[in-house]
């Protein structure tokens, strides 16, 4: 049986024919085109679903599903996202629109969602019953599976692991709350605490490397300074671990997943990170002598989103 996967984004559209085994066979791609309104845009998904069966070399009869994952939610009662902030969306009927053109079942997840149901089928936690991947960006996204299936809620917004709040009276949120995990776990916390110790060291190698301006600190200039041993820039790593780790030691007091699978940007320090976390997390775990969950790198990455929308449907 095939499936088609539709990675909806803020700038670009990513669709595939997908099998059973999580394998894309075909592809295809388009611009969003966000301001041209949602009924354009869900008719170019609707095509490039289309597209990608024909270039599969097969036809709709054998495509039991098409998926969609998306930066928003969707009400899994109605069809219809209640809003998508990076899309502008309010209210759409996504699934009513695509059957318009497209006779199946349609699927909706959230993209980090999806995006940890990938990586349980194809991806580092394949084989295992329970699992969640966490997004480092932006902000923190979480992708939570049990038993095998993506969990989201009855309402559909289960999984926002990023807005747990870890700090009373923290960092204030895009969410308007103040102390969610991700005003301390993301790439805009790095970047956070990289511009405020580069006030406090003008002269530090933070400020230098970007030449004082430091409106240009990126998470990554923070991360290879760490990775080269400066001591401002371990101090923030050393804290954003911490951070981090707080929120995962919760997952596994609140879930105790088999796996835990780190992607995002900031997950591209590689082992630097991975090995950190590893080493911080023991003293943390609650149950001292009981297993815990893995801690891996997720693998997929820009394709867990077109293979985990397309996983929905299975």
């Amino acid at each position: 049986m095939l499936y088609v996967g539709i990675d909806l984004g803020g700038t670009g559209i990513k669709a595939g024919l997908v099998n059973e085994e999580g394998t894309i066979i075909a592809r295809a791609e388009c611009p969003t085109g966000v301001e041209r309104g949602h009924e354009a845009v869900i008719a170019d998904m609707a095509k490039l679903a289309l597209d990608v069966i024909a270039k599969g070399g097969a036809t709709l009869g054998e495509v039991k599903a098409v998926g969609i994952g998306l930066p928003g939610i969707q009400d899994p009662r109605t069809g219809h996202v209640p809003f998508c902030t990076n899309l502008y969306w309010h209210d759409v009927p996504v699934v009513e629109l695509m059957q318009k053109v497209i006779d199946k079942p349609i699927y909706i997840g959230n993209d980090a969602t999806v995006a940890g149901l990938a990586e349980s089928v194809a991806g580092v936690s394949k084989g295992y019953s329970t699992s969640v991947f966490i997004t480092l960006g932006t902000g923190v996204g979480g992708g939570i599976v049990i038993d095998g299936k993506p969990y989201s809620g009855p309402n559909g917004v289960g999984s926002e692991i990023g807005h747990m709040i870890v700090m009373i009276d923290g960092e204030p949120c895009t969410c308007g709350n103040r102390g969610c995990w991700e005003r301390y776990a993301s790439a805009t916390a790095i970047i956070r605490m990289g511009r405020e110790s580069a006030q406090l060291h003008p002269d530090g190698a933070i400020a230098r490397a970007v030449g004082g301006d430091l409106g240009k600190i990126t998470a990554k200039t923070v991360m290879d300074l760490a990775k080269e041993g400066d001591p401002q820039a371990r101090e923030i790593f050393d804290k954003y671990v911490y951070y981090l780790c707080v929120g995962i030691v919760n997952l596994i007091n609140c879930i105790d997943p088999e796996v835990i699978a780190l992607g995002g940007g900031v997950s591209k320090a590689g082992d630097f990170l991975l090995n950190a976390v590893r080493a911080k997390l023991p003293e943390m775990i609650f149950y001292k002598t009981m297993p815990y969950a893995r801690i891996e790198l997720a693998t997929l990455g820009n394709d867990a989103g077109i293979i985990g929308a397309a996983m929905l449907g299975r």
